[in-house]
């Protein structure tokens, strides 16, 4: 199998680059702020007229596997990056408060949706879970992440921006327009399933747009002068640690509750996964105006690239076996 990089993943980077030479400063920032901020609006109006009550609701009979992707995803990811803000205490070289806190964000966001279900379906496994779980962990991430967040920073002691003022600006900016898109779903609806590839271009569009904003916010602000070379390469080597710890405790789990090998890959890339396409525009919201934003989304963006790479990976082997386990059964043994 050819281990390529992905146009997107390269987009992303070029963006950074492009940020650190050439940031948007003055009348510029302040108008790529306005568009980022309808652009996000946008996004989740779309999300909300794509996304089925059907889709919601469906596969609610396979409440075991759904409560420990959900598990991993709310419960013990959130749990397993105190420790890591915990480190800004004691190495504030090698992980700065910022850097803390954009960790703190990482462990509290929803699954990444098009990447576990992709995998999934790439893996021939339990697709239908993949896209309930997935879709359900985006939709109550939005009310969850902030408060998570909120519980995190509170435990840890992290700082940096207002609550009060993040939880009215999510309802105003997520959540108000994702109901209007989901009210909207009878007349948008069939559009938006006979465009999917322009959506996801949209998607990917709005990612840019965050990314680039971000990054020359905060290199106006000085991010590369108050972030060490080696903060950077331990966020980096954190994030490796991370996913494969993800993945191995899912994929333990899964076998200790007898799941079968198709739920085990639902499992392991949805319970691994975390959502740059949530993650950056949430992001945005909660720490708008902050001066550490480009430090705080660094682990999302950090770890978004290594789970497409390594999940690609993974999702080859994974088929590998499914396909060997189907032809060794009994029962394609008789059809032939």
């Amino acid at each position: 199998m050819k281990l390529r990089i992905d146009t997107f993943t390269l987009l992303l980077l070029g963006a950074i680059v492009l940020a650190s030479f050439l940031p948007a400063t003055g009348t510029a920032a302040d108008w790529l702020a306005t568009a980022g901020t309808v652009a996000v609006a946008l996004l989740f109006f779309f999300h909300g007229a794509a996304l089925s009550r059907e889709q919601i609701i469906a596969g609610a009979t396979h409440w075991r596997l759904h409560i420990l992707i959900t598990a991993l995803t709310f419960v013990f990811f959130p749990l397993a990056v105190l420790p890591i803000n915990a480190l800004s205490d004691i190495i504030p070289t090698w992980m700065p408060r910022d850097l803390g806190l954009g960790f703190l964000y990482l462990g509290v966001l929803p699954s990444a949706v098009s990447s576990s279900i992709a995998y999934t379906a790439m893996a021939k496994g339990n697709v239908p879970a993949a896209i309930c779980s997935a879709a359900a962990s985006n939709v109550f991430g939005m009310m969850l992440t902030p408060f998570l967040l909120l519980l995190l920073v509170s435990t840890s002691g992290a700082g940096g921006f207002s609550v009060a003022e993040a939880l009215k600006d999510i309802v105003m900016q997520l959540l108000l327009p994702f109901a209007v898109g989901h009210a909207m779903r009878p007349w948008l609806g069939g559009y938006l399933a006979r465009n999917e590839k322009l959506m996801a271009r949209y998607d990917q569009c709005v990612i840019w747009l965050i990314v680039y904003s971000a990054f020359s916010h905060s290199v106006v602000s000085g991010l590369w002068q108050n972030l060490p070379l080696q903060a950077i390469v331990f966020a980096v080597a954190l994030c490796f640690a991370l996913l494969g710890f993800f993945m191995v405790m899912a994929r333990f789990l899964v076998r200790r509750f007898g799941f079968s090998l198709e739920d085990e890959t639902a499992v392991v890339f949805c319970g691994s996964k975390k959502s740059l396409a949530s993650g950056l525009p949430m992001a945005k919201v909660l720490f708008s105006g902050h001066p550490g934003f480009g430090m705080i989304v660094l682990p999302i963006m950090c770890y978004n690239q290594i789970q497409v790479i390594v999940g690609a990976i993974l999702a080859q082997k994974y088929r590998e076996k499914i396909e060997q386990a189907r032809e060794s059964s009994p029962a394609h043994t008789a059809e032939n």
